[in-house]
């Protein structure tokens, strides 16, 4: 077995952004400092972000130091940061422009942005003059397509991502290290009652003053008034159900953390948002982050949660800053922290930030990324209520959900469970991009139609018929202009062999040919397939290659044969993968396959 034990040395540079995450440096040889360090491998994701921010990449003597300091064998430590997008394990220069070419962004002209950028900086991935311009998965901006984002290491990093991106604005971020400035995130249809987004472009974001003016911090008080079982009771009530694709019940989740002797308890907040089509947790981050930092509190209340983690993807800079001013003005008001508001209960929330791996999204796989590990799914059983980050009972939701509780608290459950249905109550956010009027996030009650949802945006762009919707993302599904009287719930959708998912909607209209962009979603799961399991591993990229034959039209066989071949590997991965990215990862090509036969004519 050969070893190569990392020998360069890092740079003053590279010593002083571990310093700023680890502290000045300390001899871990004694036994308390082994310790010590075996206790802080859950820093090293925050280590990794410090070195990408300061130098442009993780370089072997960088990463060395973090080992050095962390006791992390150099071979984990590079499985880590060759895991995520956003690390470099390869010199770059301190500028690169990150392009989306994802769904939503590709019907909104990425190919063309794509095209120009390579005219203009060169071909991607190519350095000059000191920046590099770089094709990228979503970056959730999506109502803004085409959308990008520019990263500047140095002393002072910055990272920017606006919409609707010109190529004389990638040419401008790759010479300034700047974005332009990017527009506030709103609701798109104001004026309407609203629930989740009411303070959206309204409060100011950046003042608990105006966020307790607009009632903020009601619900908290009220809460530590009722007593965490009279929380949970609410919550069960309202028949609340999780809002990020799986639809397990809110109020059982939560007693069955409450309930779990073993101590301490944590909370996590999944805000790595990484679904194509998604930005419905960015809107409420960026425009009401006091709100989830008190329904956090509220749940850490209610399940008897001492700790906290927001973990929060990384291409969301603007949400980023914006929830760490919030924790920290907080904090510094008695409203997080030790004995909050005087009533004998602490909770320590800290922000974490993802490095660009969908397969975070996944809870087990979000609690590995926390502890300084490859984002990898656990098997369950055990389910994180019991056995969760760092071995104890965690309580974890996305953004959402979470931000539901405050209304139900102040308001009771039983109100809020009359919106809707019996079986999907509340209101749902929906993420409208694509071949769509007014794209934008929606706010409607659950049971509310897709046809009455696409009206509310303007109906399909520039009066074209339309041709195929993408509900639930890319691990969702394709409905053709047939299913638009479905009620949006959790029931009918199944009933139509649907989803909501995490509340994706893509219009497609008559000029889009769908082969290219089940092309784009296959490759998708290629890429951010963990490569853990066979199933998924070998799945995703023979998925991808049966769809390459049949662009190109050199089917093994016919076309007919494929899509046999197709039904049997989808249902091998379906079958036989971990987790639900592989289990999910033929979805959407398969019911594109079953609504849309006219869809391999002349292929």
């Amino acid at each position: 077995m050969d070893l190569h034990p990392i020998s360069t040395p890092p740079t003053p540079e590279e010593v002083a952004a571990v310093n700023a995450v680890l502290g000045v440096d300390c001899a871990p040889d004694e036994p308390s400092g082994l310790r010590d360090a075996e206790a802080r491998r859950h820093l090293l994701l925050p280590v990794l972000h410090a070195l990408q921010a300061r130098v442009g990449w993780v370089s072997p003597g960088g990463l060395g130091e973090a080992c050095r300091r962390l006791l992390v064998p150099p071979a984990e430590a590079y499985g880590v940061a060759s895991f995520y997008s956003l690390f470099a394990t390869s010199p770059r220069p301190q500028t690169v422009v990150h392009v989306c070419e994802d769904v939503a962004c590709a019907l909104g002209g990425a190919e063309a942005l794509c095209a120009a950028a390579e005219a203009r900086l060169g071909p991607a991935g190519t350095p000059r003059d000191g920046a590099m311009w770089v094709r990228s998965p979503c970056l959730g901006l999506c109502e803004r397509a085409p959308a990008a984002m520019v990263t500047k290491a140095g002393e002072t990093p910055l990272t920017a991502s606006w919409g609707n991106a010109t190529v004389d604005e990638l040419v401008a971020a790759a010479r300034a290290g700047a974005g332009p400035e990017r527009a506030e995130a709103a609701p798109a249809i104001p004026g309407v009652s609203l629930r989740l987004l009411r303070r959206v472009g309204v409060v100011d974001p950046g003042s608990l003053g105006a966020y307790r003016a607009a009632g903020g911090y009601e619900a908290l008080r009220r809460a530590m008034e009722m007593g965490p079982n009279a929380v949970i009771r609410e919550v069960t009530e309202s028949k609340l159900m999780g809002r990020g694709g799986a639809a397990f019940p809110t109020g059982r989740k939560w007693q069955a953390v409450a309930s779990q002797p073993v101590r301490p308890h944590w909370l996590v907040c999944n805000a790595d948002e990484s679904e194509p089509g998604t930005f419905k947790d960015r809107v409420l981050m960026e425009g009401d982050p006091f709100r989830l930092v008190e329904a956090m509190t509220i749940a850490a209340f209610a399940a008897a949660c001492e700790r906290g983690i927001l973990y929060v993807r990384g291409e969301y800079p603007l949400a980023t800053a914006r929830l760490k001013h919030a924790i920290s003005q907080a904090e510094a008001h008695g409203f997080l922290g030790a004995d909050i508001l005087g009533r004998g209960f602490s909770f320590h929330l800290e922000l974490r930030q993802g490095a660009g791996a969908y397969i975070c999204g996944e809870e087990t796989a979000l609690f590995a990324s926390i502890e300084g590990f490859r984002g990898e799914p656990r098997s369950k059983p055990p389910f994180p209520v019991e056995v969760g980050l760092f071995g104890k009972p965690t309580l974890i939701n996305n953004v959402e959900t979470l931000c539901n509780v405050p209304d139900i608290v102040l308001n009771g459950g039983a109100a809020f469970a009359k919106v809707g249905t019996a079986q999907s109550t509340g209101t749902r956010l929906f993420c409208l991009s694509g071949h769509v009027s007014r794209p934008g996030i929606y706010e409607v009650a659950s049971g509310t139609t897709l046809r009455a949802l696409i009206e509310l945006a303007g109906g399909v762009a520039n009066g074209r018929a339309l041709r195929a919707i993408l509900l639930g993302g890319a691990a969702g599904t394709f409905v053709g202009p047939d299913d638009l009287d479905v009620p949006l719930t959790f029931e009918d959708t199944r009933r139509i062999g649907a989803t909501l998912g995490s509340g994706v909607v893509v219009l497609f209209d008559d000029t889009a040919s769908l082969l290219p962009h089940l092309q784009r979603i296959a490759g998708f799961f290629r890429d951010e397939s963990c490569g853990q399991c066979v199933p998924c591993r070998v799945g995703t990229v023979r998925q991808e290659e049966l769809l390459a034959r049949i662009s190109n039209r050199r089917p093994h066989g016919d076309v007919s044969r494929e899509q046999a071949l197709f039904a049997d590997l989808s249902q091998c991965m379906k079958d036989a993968s971990i987790c639900g990215l592989g289990q999910t990862a033929s979805s959407a090509i398969e019911s594109a396959m079953k609504r849309f036969p006219d869809l391999w004519e002349g292929a």
